[in-house]
């Protein structure tokens, strides 16, 4: 059996705008949120079928910002490069298969 994503299209454009919304109202505090974990939920990956979750939460995430923008302001810009790869890290390392 092949990975493949069974979600359905309304599902994706309800919760990208929902999404869109909570950024609004918390001025992009809650980035990660839904969507991320409906695109997750919706993928099953291996032979097995193995469905994936996320664990992180806005906390976490507004944490890490914190720490991520002080490194950059003391670095003078340059840690900025990493931002991409700094996030795209914890993403993976709060993501399971069930």
């Amino acid at each position: 059996k092949e990975s493949y994503f069974d979600g359905g299209i309304l599902d994706y454009i309800g919760y990208f705008i929902l999404e869109a919304l909570i950024n609004l109202l918390t001025f992009g505090i809650q980035h990660l949120g839904g969507l991320h974990d409906i695109k997750l939920e919706n993928q099953t990956y291996g032979s097995g079928g193995q469905r994936l979750y996320f664990d992180g939460t806005g906390a976490q995430l507004f944490g890490n910002w914190i720490k991520w923008f002080l490194l950059t302001i003391i670095t003078f810009g340059i840690y900025g490069f990493w931002l991409n790869i700094k996030m795209d890290q914890w993403i993976v390392k709060q993501t399971h298969h069930v």
